[in-house]
């Protein structure tokens, strides 16, 4: 493959991205139902499958599109995605997501029961990670794991866990003693139950997870004991910037919605968008998009090459796009005045899709957090 120019993707990211907003037009007609969901609609799920993208989450050696897990793959089928349906993009993403500890740390025979399915959506991926009590701050969770013999027995309560409802196997973090470890459940094992107490402003496929004394093999844990948060980080650093892509597809399709109203509709004897501040809205949309793709594309290629390298520059893309299509789809739904606000519309889907991408796969407030400190620590090292 010849090396792509500056700013252009390469041509198996093209294909990719024509891919993407086929199956995003394919499922364009069941979108609005599919969006309100609590449980995987049939219909996506169906026209996922066919569409062969989930392989994309998943490396060849387990029946996966690429070699391996690609972040800036990811992000380009997010983009698409995340413009036509909300539950889409989640049920794409979260198949890598659920099952990246799995393909990085998991047992050969783990491995070999599991991924095979994630890759054609045959199972459904989730990870459990917050609690009722606990979110950013995993090192407080109360949920164990403690070894009997050749089992791990694990106890606890997960929140908020997307896919729960529906979902094949979790990938539980633990405390396992002074360590933190992440575990593979079945969900149809013994003691596992989900219940679904909570339902956010965007729908989501989402549940809570409670664990009595539920028993698996030895070799579920994933990787060695004490490496919960490693697996999490690495994890992470795949497919954090894809959040990114996914909000700069969001944004994109309000910008989209936008521009229709205000070149179609008449006001004061000419089109809503000559009048007024109207011009300056949708141009600086188109601006802040602009500036949120070149960003997330450049981040996702440094995660694609080197992940954990590229995990801060994934942090800033992450920040800087979900910020910037809330800011997006808010100033879209003001160009649009009471059509923006009308109940069962797309733009109010796009409007409450947007608001959570700011605060999973973590918070702004806490993103910017960590890359305060590093630019504080680069700084001081270069100082020396």
């Amino acid at each position: 493959m010849s090396e792509a120019p500056l700013f252009q993707l390469p041509d198996r990211y093209v294909d990719l991205q024509e891919e993407a907003r086929k199956l995003a037009l394919a499922c364009e007609d069941v979108a609005a139902r599919a969006d309100e969901a609590d449980r995987f609609d049939p219909d996506v799920r169906e026209r996922l499958a066919a569409s062969g993208l989930t392989r994309v989450a998943v490396a060849a050696e387990h029946g996966g599109r690429f070699e391996k897990v690609d972040s800036l793959a990811v992000t380009v089928v997010r983009e698409a995605l995340a413009g036509v349906s909300g539950h889409l993009d989640s049920m794409f993403a979260m198949q890598g997501i659920g099952s990246f500890a799995v393909s990085v740390a998991g047992s050969p025979a783990v491995q070999q029961e599991w991924l095979p399915k994630v890759a054609t959506l045959e199972a459904v991926a989730a990870i459990g990670l917050t609690e009722p009590d606990v979110g950013s701050d995993l090192r407080a969770i109360t949920t164990t794991v403690e070894q009997d013999g050749d089992e791990l027995v694990l106890n606890g309560h997960k929140s908020f866990i997307t896919n729960a409802p529906d979902a094949d196997f979790f990938g539980i973090l633990a405390k396992e003693g002074d360590d933190y470890s992440l575990v593979l459940v079945p969900a149809a094992t013994t003691g596992v139950s989900v219940t679904t107490p909570h339902q956010i402003v965007a729908p989501h496929v989402l549940g809570d997870v409670v664990l009595e004394d539920v028993r698996v093999p030895l070799d579920h844990r994933l990787g060695e004991r004490g490496q919960g948060f490693r697996l999490m980080l690495a994890t992470l650093a795949t497919f954090r910037v894809s959040v990114a892509g996914a909000s700069v597809g969001l944004a994109e399709a309000a910008l989209h919605q936008a521009l229709g109203h205000a070149t179609t509709r008449e006001q004061f004897g000419g089109p809503l968008a000559r009048l007024g501040g109207v011009p300056a809205a949708l141009a600086t949309c188109a601006i802040e998009i602009e500036m949120a793709r070149s960003l997330t594309y450049r981040a996702a290629a440094a995660a694609a090459a080197d992940p954990m390298a590229g995990l801060n520059l994934s942090s800033m893309a992450k920040v800087g796009a979900t910020e910037a299509a809330g800011r997006v789809v808010d100033r879209c739904v003001q160009v649009m005045g009471r059509f923006g606000l009308v109940r069962g519309g797309k733009m109010e889907r796009l409007y409450r899709e947007a608001r959570p991408m700011r605060v999973y796969e973590g918070s702004s407030e806490v993103i910017l957090d960590s890359v305060a400190k590093k630019l504080v620590k680069d700084h001081g090292a270069g100082a020396r």
